[in-house]
């Protein structure tokens, strides 16, 4: 099993990015998926969540207008666009699958919001 982000990095305030999470492994089609944020010192967040068929998706109110989620089961990938971009936002973004009892992490990609 495997999730790996990408599309992390360096960004200055307003600016946008898409952070990708490739899947293997496991039946992607069945998962849910969400990506959480762990900011230095601070406690991991969700940020957004959508579901197996990508018809329900929920967002924290931290990004609330400035994400979007979306997910490819042709692909096994789910895509977070965020925009506006903060200094807040700085953090490790990381991907997560669930369905019932089963769930797994990426080990995640950094964003950085810094002039």
């Amino acid at each position: 099993v495997q999730l790996v982000e990408s599309g992390g990095g360096l960004v200055q305030p307003g600016g946008s990015l898409r952070l990708s999470c490739a899947a293997s492994g496991f039946t992607f089609n069945n998962y849910d998926m969400s990506w959480y944020r762990q900011a230095p010192g601070k406690e991991r967040e969700l940020v957004a969540a959508i579901s197996s068929s990508g018809s329900i998706i929920n967002y924290a109110d931290s990004v609330k207008g400035r994400a979007t989620m979306s997910r490819d089961n042709a692909k096994n990938t789910v895509y977070l666009e965020m925009n506006s971009l903060k200094p807040d936002d700085t953090a490790v973004y990381s991907c997560n699958a669930k369905w019932y009892g089963m769930k797994y992490w990426g080990k995640g990609t950094l964003v950085t919001v810094s002039s």
